[in-house]
């Protein structure tokens, strides 16, 4: 008899369709906070009105604004923002953007718990894999305050406790996790994702894609997460390719918005496998955004993992709007179709870059739980060669 345990979702509550400045305000006045830090991207921060209008939402219970965030967030960027809030003493955190920002946070929030000032001294709370692909998971301290989400992509990051920062020195991008780094609240606005770029928009809805399939795909599934995620697919195959022909339709933005609500109920509740493992390790080897992983990494893993778990991807592909079951073939036109790249050519990745991605991708917890077993870097090759 099967038998299990599932963590329900983690955030207080989930708010949408609403102005973001006016919901950040009132959540922030009803939480009790009177120092609020923004952080935001670069560009978010300075190129457009988004952040500002929450700035001035918030009026004297904003303590500053952070937008010196760093794509693959190393561990440097990390200390910053650390630093900062040490600095500034703020009561709440109100991240503003996509994945960067929110896992630049996420980590913060594990160092500050920890103390952590220094790089090296992240290596003591980073998740590790034991040689026999068991995950060692330290245990972290509750952080001294939290953050809530305004997302402008479709990562779904905004929807765990999982969070991520590059290792320069090894060249790894490790994953952090605690009880309350994620987001408290989450507020979806399509108005302010009109200033996403299109190929950002559009590659992080396959981020999304990946979120769902893995999960559904995942060696140890759950009833809940299937209806969830397969719901969730079905959205985004209809408003994703909405999005790109009406790029203003702010209702398809926000079906896309709740298609990755739905595609994300597996973060860090359900075992996922070598899509996401090895897409880290093409962030931290070659610089590809975290979107393009997903367009030129799942389609390849799908068909590798196709022997072990054909009736999973038969699903996938049926909520695709594929009825052959063909899974990987699903992925794949719907990422053409939303003229994103679809091979490691496509996204600068060489043959050369494969030895580091494979010695990465063997200390990755997901790509260790991957349902049809990678037990060495010759099965990471044999699925970046599926993807060159």
């Amino acid at each position: 008899m099967q038998s299990g345990v599932y963590e329900f979702l983690a955030q207080d509550r989930v708010i949408y369709g609403r102005p973001a400045a006016e919901a950040v305000a009132e959540t922030v006045a009803k939480l009790g906070k009177q120092r609020a830090l923004i952080v935001a991207s670069r560009t978010l921060s300075r190129a457009t009105g988004v952040v500002a209008a929450i700035r001035d939402a918030l009026g004297a219970r904003c303590a500053g604004v952070f937008d010196s965030c760093v794509e693959h967030v190393p561990r440097a960027s990390v200390l910053a923002l650390a630093a900062e809030v040490r600095r500034l003493e703020p009561d709440l955190i109100v991240t503003v953007g996509g994945g960067t920002p929110m896992d630049t946070v996420k980590v913060a929030l594990v160092a500050l718990a920890e103390g952590i000032t220094d790089t090296a001294g992240f290596d003591a709370v980073r998740i590790r894999v034991a040689e026999d692909g068991t995950r060692i998971v330290p245990a972290v301290k509750d952080p001294p305050l939290r953050q809530i989400i305004v997302p402008t992509t479709l990562s779904g990051a905004e929807f765990s406790n999982l969070g991520g920062a590059t290792d320069p020195d090894r060249r790894v991008k490790d994953l952090y996790t605690g009880r309350y780094i994620g987001g408290q609240v989450v507020i979806l606005d399509p108005a302010v994702t009109v200033h996403t770029p299109e190929r950002l928009w559009l590659s992080t809805g396959i981020r999304a894609i990946d979120h769902a399939v893995e999960t559904v795909c995942s060696r140890k599934p759950q009833p809940f997460t299937d209806a969830t995620c397969l719901h969730g697919l079905a959205m985004l195959a209809r408003s994703l390719p909405a999005n790109r022909e009406r790029p203003d339709d702010l209702d398809a933005r926000l079906d896309s918005q709740l298609g990755v609500w739905l595609a994300s109920t597996g973060l860090g509740r359900v075992e996922w496998g070598a899509s996401h493992g090895i897409g880290h390790q093409l962030g931290a080897v070659a610089n590809v955004p975290h979107g393009h992983c997903s367009c030129v990494m799942l389609p390849s893993v799908l068909r590798w993992n196709h022997p072990v778990n054909a009736d999973r991807q038969r699903l996938v592909a049926q909520a695709l709007g594929r009825e052959d079951g063909d899974a990987a073939a699903a992925v794949a036109d719907l990422v053409r179709a939303l003229g994103q790249p679809d091979s490691l050519r496509a996204v600068g990745v060489t043959r050369d870059h494969f030895a580091a991605i494979a010695a990465g991708a063997m200390q990755n917890m997901m790509v260790r739980s991957n349902p049809r077993p990678v037990t060495k870097e010759d099965d990471v090759r044999e699925i970046l060669e599926l993807a060159w």
